[in-house]
C-alpha cells in the first residue's frame, strides 16, 4: 500500500517556518502538532534562511522577494532569447538585401 505524497502551498510552508522562528517552537513540536515530516520542515527552514541571506534556495521560493526575483529571472531569460533571435533575423535579412 503506497502513501500519497502530500504537497503544500507556499503560504502554508511560510506559516510553519514562522511558527518556528517567531514563536520559538521546536521543529519536533510543530511537526507533531501539524502531522508533518521533520525532514520537509527542516528543508523549508533551510530554504527560508537561504532566501533571507540573498541566496536562491532550493525549490519554490518562500519569500515574496525571492518569488519576484525568480519571475524576473525567467522574464530576463526569455528576453535574451528573443534578442538573440532578432539579431539572427536581422543578419539574415541584411545578407538578403546585398
Amino acid at each position: 500500500m503506497s502513501r500519497k505524497r502530500r504537497s503544500f502551498d507556499v503560504s502554508f510552508k511560510l506559516q510553519v517556518v514562522q511558527m518556528i522562528k517567531d514563536q520559538g517552537l521546536s521543529v519536533a513540536q510543530v511537526c507533531r502538532d501539524m502531522n508533518l515530516g521533520e525532514t520537509a520542515v527542516r528543508r523549508w527552514l533551510q530554504q527560508y534562511e537561504a532566501e533571507l541571506s540573498g541566496q536562491p534556495g532550493i525549490g519554490k521560493p518562500l519569500t515574496p522577494e525571492q518569488q519576484r526575483i525568480r519571475q524576473l529571472e525567467a522574464e530576463l531569460r526569455q528576453l535574451k532569447q528573443d534578442n538573440e533571435l532578432l539579431k539572427k533575423a536581422s543578419a539574415f535579412f541584411a545578407r538578403e538585401l546585398k
